[in-house]
């Protein structure tokens, strides 16, 4: 299974809009997908309750977790069995066991930013968080930066690129605050669903880029005697979806980008 974790722990960052628009493209796809949502305020869901019969179906999963509860008990509570990509939006604030917990079951982490000032400070000080007390810099998982909400008038990207080179993380992109993102969410869509969208599937298409770019290429598991390395497993998990990914239409429109 790959999975995908969108996480700032700033509010207003835009986790919703890539969660949703990353889904609705894998699912598009023909991928067994899956949205955990921890945010309590449920966006993704009302999203998914907002989704159209017609369109291809995205399991919705409520994982906000109860009150003074730390971890993820029980994942496979709430994911289907054969979900081949799990994106999930982390809650704002997220920190300590829980943190940890979601940095070592994912395979990318994708952290939005909005470009002010107040987020960028607070975005840097998560990203250290991120890596000392998430466990990210002990993992394999690759970790990447956007920039969120960005109006089309601002010269942000070389400012950002800037501040976050000083970190060594890839920064992929930078996402408008087109009204397109607000119509897709009002029709429980994405923008890769929308064929008056072009100029925001280009935005996102180096996202997929850098998640296809980075597939694993590990054994589909590691067997002594009967015992499975479950680690590597889903890892080749992943892999066998970015596989899987380059032969759609759309992976032949990214290689030409």
């Amino acid at each position: 299974m790959l999975t995908i974790l969108i996480i700032n722990s700033k509010g207003g960052a835009g986790k919703t809009t890539l969660c949703t628009n990353l889904a609705s493209y894998y699912a598009s796809k023909k991928f067994r997908t899956t949205i955990m949502d921890y945010d309590p305020q449920g966006s993704c869901l009302q999203w998914l309750r907002t989704r159209p019969d017609h369109m291809k179906n995205i399991h919705g999963a409520n994982a906000a977790p109860p009150k003074g509860a730390s971890t993820l008990h029980n994942l496979q509570k709430w994911v289907p069995v054969g979900t081949e990509v799990l994106i999930i939006d982390a809650p704002s604030g997220v920190k300590g066991l829980l943190l940890q917990e979601m940095v070592r079951r994912s395979n990318f982490i994708v952290v939005p930013v909005v470009p002010s000032p107040i987020d960028i400070h607070a975005t840097d000080e998560f990203i250290k968080e991120l890596f000392t007390i998430g466990g990210a810099s002990s993992t394999r998982v690759k970790v990447a930066v956007v920039a969120n909400r960005v109006r089309r008038s601002s010269p942000v990207r070389e400012s950002l690129e800037r501040f976050f080179s000083t970190l060594k993380l890839p920064f992929l992109t930078s996402i408008s605050d087109s009204d397109n993102y607000l119509r897709a969410v009002e029709k429980g869509l994405g923008v890769f669903e929308m064929e008056e969208a072009d100029s925001e599937r280009e935005e996102l298409l180096p996202i997929l880029k850098w998640l296809d770019g980075n597939a694993y290429n590990r054994r589909a598991a590691d067997r002594e005697g009967n015992v499975v390395n479950m680690d590597d497993s889903r890892r080749a998990a992943a892999n066998q979806v970015m596989g899987k990914l380059r032969h759609t239409p759309m992976r032949r429109k990214m290689d030409r980008a």
